[in-house]
């Protein structure tokens, strides 16, 4: 199982959200682009990074994220605010390894399917679930659908990956939501990448004991819980 950390953004700072609320903020230093070289040097090859101020339609890290891309050699993922082939095809050529797409995958399946199968393996499905229901817009919004409807929209597609967070964990330290993880793994082929509420070098063991392919990792790093390279040896 590959070990992601993730970096979000917001005001060109990287931080960290209690279950997705804008009000529970953690601020960890003032430069993403330095903290994704430290990830790279203590061994990471991939990063997932979320641009919060682009995904709630409030402007854009653009500048800082397309830094990571250029000045580190991790695959980075991007997430947040790509919602049409257009801005999927820009990062993506920008150098990108993988765009994240939550909103659209879940509110507009057809539009999503086009932009998966205009980039086979390259585009990767965001399921942020909220009381089991996916939650879009930068997690501002509940959509009333089940785990099972949503992922079977997307069966058929050529994704990366379709990422489960589970947002009631999401920067809780609660440990991950394993009966979610394995009832997505139950119901559909694509590889699911884990992420939310991850504590402990033993919860990274029990996500891939699950059969999650990856796991994405925050607050557990930057609160010293364990490093990137403990985590990386641990699976």
């Amino acid at each position: 199982m590959r070990v992601i950390p993730a970096i979000d953004i917001r005001g060109g700072r990287p931080v960290r959200l209690v279950e997705g609320d804008f009000a529970r903020e953690t601020v960890y230093g003032d430069d993403p682009v330095a903290l994704a070289a430290a990830h790279a040097e203590a061994g990471a090859r991939h990063l997932h990074v979320v641009d919060l101020d682009a995904a709630v339609g409030r402007g854009d890290n653009r500048e800082v994220v397309l830094r990571i891309i250029v000045e580190t050699p991790l695959e980075v993922q991007v997430a947040g605010g790509i919602r049409d082939e257009e801005s999927a095809r820009s990062w993506l050529d920008a150098g990108a390894s993988v765009v994240v797409m939550g909103t659209v995958a879940v509110r507009n399946p057809d539009r999503f399917g086009e932009v998966a199968r205009a980039f086979p393996g390259r585009v990767a499905a965001a399921l942020d679930l909220r009381d089991g229901h996916p939650a879009v817009t930068g997690w501002t919004v509940t959509e009333a659908l089940n785990l099972a409807a949503v992922l079977g929209r997307w069966a058929a597609l050529p994704l990366a990956a379709v990422i489960l967070t589970s947002v009631d964990r999401d920067g809780t330290l609660a440990g991950p939501d394993l009966v979610a993880l394995r009832r997505a793994l139950g119901i559909t082929t694509q590889p699911i990448t884990y992420s939310g509420g991850i504590a402990s070098l033993d919860d990274l063991r029990a996500i891939a004991a699950e059969g999650a392919t990856a796991a994405i990792v925050g607050k557990a790093i930057y609160e010293g819980r364990f490093d990137v390279a403990a985590a990386l040896a641990a699976v």
